[in-house]
């Protein structure tokens, strides 16, 4: 009997996520219900859909962050890569006239571009992750400072803003470009699940060495994380569009540190090999509801960036012990 019952913890234990993954979860639940008590306008419909538009350029830039740090990488240039995509499309669409679907496309394919040199630079070259993207972050930036012209892009083709229009779910109005960002999360959770490409990813941050030696393709592996993740940032770029409504040079210069704090708070270990990806989905909307609920409550700006940075230094900690206790 006593047999029985061991059997059956082990098989629990095989089969839930270990603890420290609740933590996302566990933190989002609290600050939900801390802000709910301090203000009576937390609780509604259109406040969490509110939130939900407000992380979404920053959710779907994370996947493509989470993605690099699996691979134990970093991209600080993710922010300003995006601004240039969003900046090529409705440049493309407004002065040269190119039919929008095109432009958007040209706009990720940028993108891709940027995410294949980082990816080229880390694995062929043989740079540190962080120099290169420090790196394309201001190569980004200054090109797209230099082609905008340092101007806004106003008037953009209505496809462009179409992820931007809302409909009723209840009472409450869902942007499309919620629901993108939620596909795009399903999708590529399935993807690192339950396919041989995405296992390679987890095995690759574990131990590029090691994962070589079992034959898998460890350079190409990371070559196509980044250009994957250049993908999911023009994305973002067209997501960044329709929410604003304009091109917006300007945009991009503090996404990549929100990517990152998203990342490491839904519980990716920095240290590559560990992690869920709808973790980070959760790690966006804790961001998102601290800056809501604090915003609520009429607490000044400063003080948000504060407990972001507090919670970030945490989750690290958190991850850090666990790696220690796991030796």
């Amino acid at each position: 009997m006593l047999g029985q019952q061991v059997d059956i913890v082990s098989t629990l234990k095989e089969r839930l996520p270990p603890i420290g993954q609740f933590g996302p979860f566990i933190a989002l639940l609290i600050a939900c219900i801390a802000f709910g008590a301090s203000t009576d306008r937390f609780f509604s419909g259109e406040n969490f859909s509110l939130i939900l538009q407000q992380v979404t350029v920053v959710g779907v830039i994370a996947i493509g962050q989470t993605l690099i740090i699996l691979t134990a990488g970093i991209d600080l240039s993710c922010g300003m890569i995006m601004a240039l995509g969003s900046i090529v499309m409705t440049k493309l669409a407004m002065d040269l006239g190119v039919p929008a679907p095109l432009a958007i496309l040209a706009g990720i394919g940028v993108t891709a571009l940027f995410g294949l040199i980082n990816g080229l630079l880390v694995t062929r070259v043989k740079l540190p992750p962080f120099i290169v993207t420090l790196g394309t972050f201001n190569i980004a930036f200054a090109v797209t400072q230099l082609y905008s012209n340092a101007q806004t892009v106003t008037e953009v083709p209505a496809l462009m803003t179409w992820l931007g229009r809302a409909f009723p779910v209840g009472g409450t109005h869902v942007t499309f470009g919620t629901v993108l960002m939620i596909l795009l999360y399903l999708g590529t959770w399935f993807w690192l699940r339950e396919t041989g490409a995405g296992r390679h990813v987890y095995a690759v941050g574990n131990s590029p060495e090691a994962a070589r030696l079992v034959g898998i393709p460890s350079e190409k592996v990371l070559l196509g994380v980044y250009m994957l993740a250049g993908v999911f940032y023009g994305i973002a770029s067209l997501l960044s569009v329709a929410r604003t409504g304009v091109g917006d040079p300007n945009a991009g210069q503090t996404e990549n540190l929100d990517a990152i704090t998203a990342v490491v708070l839904g519980g990716t270990s920095l240290f590559g090999g560990r992690g869920v990806i709808l973790g980070t989905l959760v790690g966006a909307v804790v961001v998102g509801v601290l800056r809501n609920g604090l915003t609520l409550m009429g607490v000044s700006s400063v003080y948000q960036v504060l407990v972001t940075g507090i919670l970030v230094i945490v989750a690290v900690t958190v991850d850090q012990l666990s790696r220690r206790g796991s030796c």
